[in-house]
């Protein structure tokens, strides 16, 4: 990878789970723990030329419904540098339509990605790099005025506080609420004294408040290496983790851990291998509430751009 795709990739972690139609954030599934222990992925295909550019085209996110994509680009008509931009479709096998910018108070002259929503799709969480912060770049959340013809309104962004944003750099937010737990959480990553990129996470008010300090979180953080941006599946079993750790094809890799239960400890990852990950840039995994459908961004061969969003389904055990 060129030093232009290592810059890249370190400045747009993401993960996001927009929800357009539940409107709690309590979902509740009755699933085993590892229905997907023995699944394939199929051949990665790209999403083609109307979400992706000649740019960079990366953080993707799905909807509940799988209807509305959330992504980051630095295509033309933005408000400069890295913008969160909107597609939405009219069914599962419908074709992508144009996207839309998210423009003020959401985009920035700055950078401004890895956009996360609650479940009811009432906050959206994600990094920034605009001034005002606390450091390089910041968590803020912003909540939804409301929802017209025209698309949603936002609400000024709010800084998260000195309980998540440090005066280093806090990237790839993601918003899960985890079965079982009485509040969600937010995950991110940021630098240590080390030199590594691990993952800490903060639980959140209904009103998206961090509650008290964020903490590391060890056992997906490896404190020799990068560790960029988590996606944690709806029954709170799964989680998938871009990655430049010992044991890829020597790039940002994607990697999965399981557990037992919602509330049990990680699993050891296992790397996701052919055909997910390859000697390029592989990363920031986003999985559907069914688990079967994954979005992540790579620059591999056969793309439009800098960097683009590539989609694989897979199905579950037994099926």
């Amino acid at each position: 990878m060129t030093t232009s795709f290592r810059v890249i990739a370190s400045l747009i972690p993401l993960a996001l789970l927009l929800a357009c139609g539940p409107e709690s954030d309590q979902v509740v599934f009755t699933i085993q723990a590892d229905r997907f222990a023995n699944a394939e992925w199929s051949d990665p295909v790209s999403l083609g030329p109307v979400i992706n550019s000649s740019a960079v085209d990366a953080n993707a996110g799905l909807s509940s419904d799988a209807h509305t994509l959330l992504f980051v680009s630095t295509r033309a008509g933005g408000l400069g540098n890295l913008d969160i931009w909107m597609s939405h479709r009219q069914c599962l096998s419908c074709d992508w339509e144009a996207p839309i910018n998210l423009g003020a108070p959401i985009n920035s002259d700055a950078i401004d990605a890895a956009p996360t929503m609650s479940d009811d799709g009432r906050r959206l969480f994600f990094y920034s790099a605009r001034s005002g912060g606390f450091g390089l770049g910041d968590v803020y959340v912003s909540h939804r005025v409301s929802t017209g013809a025209d698309g949603d309104v936002w609400g000024p962004p709010v800084n998260l506080g000195p309980d998540v944003n440090t005066a280093a750099n806090e990237q790839g937010s993601f918003y899960v609420h985890e079965p079982g737990e009485p509040n969600a959480f937010v995950y991110f990553n940021r630098p240590t004294a080390g030199g590594s990129i691990d993952i800490y996470r903060v639980a959140v008010s209904n009103d998206g408040e961090a509650l008290g300090p964020a903490v590391l979180v060890p056992e997906l953080s490896d404190p020799a290496s990068f560790d960029q941006k988590v996606d944690v599946s709806t029954d709170g079993h799964e989680l998938l983790l871009s990655s430049m750790r010992a044991g890829g094809f020597g790039n940002l890799d994607i990697w999965r851990f399981t557990r037992q239960s919602a509330q049990g400890p990680w699993s050891s990852p296992t790397h996701l291998d052919a055909p997910i990950n390859t000697p390029d840039v592989d990363s920031q995994p986003v999985l559907s509430r069914d688990g079967r459908t994954l979005i992540f961004t790579s620059n591999r061969a056969g793309g439009f751009g800098q960097q683009d969003l590539w989609t694989s389904t897979r199905t579950p055990s037994g099926h």
